[in-house]
């Protein structure tokens, strides 16, 4: 049977219609899907504890993690706010980390100072490889951060804040 322009116009319609869903399905199920952790369940060699100064925080983008210092000890500190996980960097000039969303203010050690979030940043494990000598990082194991009120690390900011108060 000879199809028409009519039969011809409706099925390009419903292929076409049936292709955009589908297209529309697609990237609604991408951009809702939580994403995994990057790095999650690796180990990361951070090298010699020598090479991080007291009162230092590095960024080891292999890890998203700060490697930090307090003189006392040093930590893998997640570089992720405890509070709605935005990214917190390091201010240089406070010697402190604080999160430009919300205003939550840490020390080195990642112990809370002030703002809304619940605890202080969450840490990975860290650990001393004997036969090395070097650190390793095991981004599979988040410990949770101090609970609010600890201050071990606690010293006064260095100069001005990086992020004005809300």
């Amino acid at each position: 049977m000879p199809s028409t322009r009519r039969q011809f116009l409706r099925s390009g319609w419903k292929l076409g219609g049936t292709l955009l869903a589908a297209a529309a399905a697609w990237t609604t199920y991408e951009s809702l899907r939580p994403l995994g952790r990057a790095n999650a369940g690796a180990t990361i060699n951070l090298g010699s504890p020598s090479n991080y100064n007291a009162g230092s925080a590095t960024y080891i983008s292999e890890g998203r993690l700060f490697v930090t210092n307090t003189g006392s000890r040093i930590f893998a500190v997640s570089q992720k706010c405890p509070h709605l996980g935005c990214r917190v960097p390091f201010c240089e000039s406070s010697g402190r980390f604080e999160c430009p969303c919300h205003g939550s203010k840490y020390d080195l050690g990642g112990e809370w100072i002030e703002g809304p979030a619940p605890r202080g940043m969450d840490r990975f494990l860290l650990t001393l490889d004997g036969a090395t000598g070097t650190l390793v990082a095991d981004t599979s194991t988040m410990l949770t951060g101090p609970p609010r009120g600890a201050n071990q690390f606690l010293t006064p900011a260095k100069g001005p804040s990086c992020v004005p108060k809300a």
